[in-house]
C-alpha cells in the first residue's frame, strides 16, 4: 500500500429537494403501436437537453429509414438481432452495448429470420434525421415531437402516458 500524505476532503453540501430519483416499474409506462407490427415505450423526455428515452420492439424483417443523429445514441439490445445496413457483419444481439456518435449515418434493420422481435433500449440526445438515398431530409424526430407522437398514440389506444418522466421545457 502506498504510504501517500493524506488528503484534504472538502464538504460539497448536500443537493436542495427536487433531486430525487424517479421509478418506473417494467409496465408503468405502456408500449404503444406505431405500425408495422412495431411497439415503442418512452420512458422519459428531457426536453431541456433534448434527451429522449425509448424501448422499441422491431418485428423480423422491419428497416429503419435511413437516418443520423444530430447527439449521441446508447444503444442496449435486450432480446433479439439487428445490425445496420451498412456494416451488417457487426451484429447486436442481447446484451449488446453500442454507441453511435452524432453525425453517423445508418440503416437499422432486423434480419428477416429473427424468431420473434427485437428489443432495444436507446437513449438519444438531439434529433433523428431521416435522409433518402440522395440526402434529402424526409422527417426530424427530436425530444418534443417524440412525446406529442408517443402521447397521441397512447390517447388513441386507450392508454396513459401520465408515468412518462418528463424534464425541462
Amino acid at each position: 500500500m502506498d504510504d501517500a500524505a493524506p488528503r484534504t476532503v472538502r464538504a460539497v453540501p448536500l443537493p436542495p429537494p427536487g433531486h430525487e430519483a424517479l421509478h418506473r416499474g417494467i409496465d408503468d409506462v405502456p408500449f404503444v403501436r406505431t405500425g408495422d407490427g412495431n411497439e415503442l415505450q418512452l420512458l422519459q423526455v428531457d426536453l431541456g437537453q433534448g434527451l429522449w428515452v425509448v424501448r422499441t420492439r422491431f418485428q423480423p424483417g422491419y428497416q429503419i429509414q435511413t437516418h443520423y443523429h444530430t447527439g449521441s445514441v446508447f444503444a442496449v439490445t435486450e432480446q433479439g438481432r439487428w445490425f445496420y445496413s451498412e456494416y451488417p457483419d457487426v451484429v447486436n444481439s442481447p446484451g449488446s452495448y453500442l454507441y453511435e456518435p452524432a453525425g453517423s449515418l445508418h440503416t437499422l434493420t432486423i434480419p428477416a429470420d429473427q424468431q420473434g422481435p427485437t428489443q432495444v433500449w436507446f437513449a438519444i440526445y438531439g434529433a433523428n434525421v431521416n435522409v433518402d438515398a440522395a440526402g434529402q431530409v424526409l422527417s426530424v424526430t427530436d425530444a418534443h415531437t417524440i412525446l406529442a407522437a408517443y402521447r397521441a398514440l397512447c390517447a388513441a389506444q386507450g392508454l396513459s402516458s401520465e408515468d412518462v418522466i418528463v424534464r425541462g421545457g
